[in-house]
């Protein structure tokens, strides 16, 4: 399985609305220079714009565990989709959503032909995720989230050990690690302890020169 770096724009003022589609551009342009899978998952009302203007793939942020009808304020599957998003992220720690609804979010994407990565904080919840079968997890310990301290090199522990855990349960599923990653040594790291890449925000997002930072992180993928 080809390793991706997977970009959460969150909701940082450096990608949103005009400065989102540059961030974009940019991803999309070392993408292309490096052959590297990058996939960057904007605020929703960038979705769109977005996705007609890269050839990367976009994910969504989350959605909501609703189908069509009177949801007003909600995030609908098929709305990201037709928006231009082929996946999306779940249960991030700014965003938790219930067990239940987590579930029912993985079978409507893959129902909608879209990819799901189920975020955890540790290796228990990294082990109940996978046992529902998502595309991939993503395990985040959510005190380094931000902190420049990647959670590949400070807590190595937690990132094989949901690698393991994930695998017994569900050999299928990719795992991803976030948290702190802001170099390509995170992530070579990150693979060596056997992940299928890694998700990371501020770490681009806020960077001064956020081209030089991916080419950098790229290089962590061997």
């Amino acid at each position: 399985m080809e390793a991706s770096i997977i970009i959460n724009f969150k909701t940082y003022e450096e990608s949103t609305g005009d400065n989102a589609l540059k961030l974009a551009k940019i991803c999309d342009e070392v993408a292309k220079e490096t052959g590297a899978k990058i996939i960057v998952v904007p605020q929703f009302a960038d979705i769109y714009r977005i996705s007609n203007e890269v050839k990367i793939q976009v994910y969504s942020q989350g959605i909501d565990n609703i189908k069509f009808g009177s949801y007003t304020g909600h995030v609908l599957a098929e709305s990201v989709k037709a928006a231009g998003a082929s996946g999306s992220l779940l249960n991030h720690s700014e965003r938790r959503i219930k067990l239940a609804d987590i579930e029912a979010c993985i079978e409507k994407l893959r129902s909608l032909g879209m990819v799901s990565i189920v975020c955890t904080n540790n290796i228990n919840t990294t082990k109940a995720a996978a046992a529902i079968g998502p595309d991939f997890v993503a395990v985040e310990p959510p005190e380094l989230i931000g902190s420049g301290i990647p959670v590949s090199q400070a807590k190595p522990e937690i990132v094989s050990g949901s690698v393991d855990a994930a695998k017994e349960v569900n050999p299928k599923v990719g795992v991803l690690c976030g948290a702190g990653i802001t170099k390509g040594e995170d992530i070579k790291k990150a693979i060596e302890l056997g992940t299928e890449g890694v998700l990371l925000a501020s770490g681009v997002v806020k960077a001064k020169d956020p081209k030089a930072v991916l080419m950098d992180l790229v290089g962590g993928l061997g």
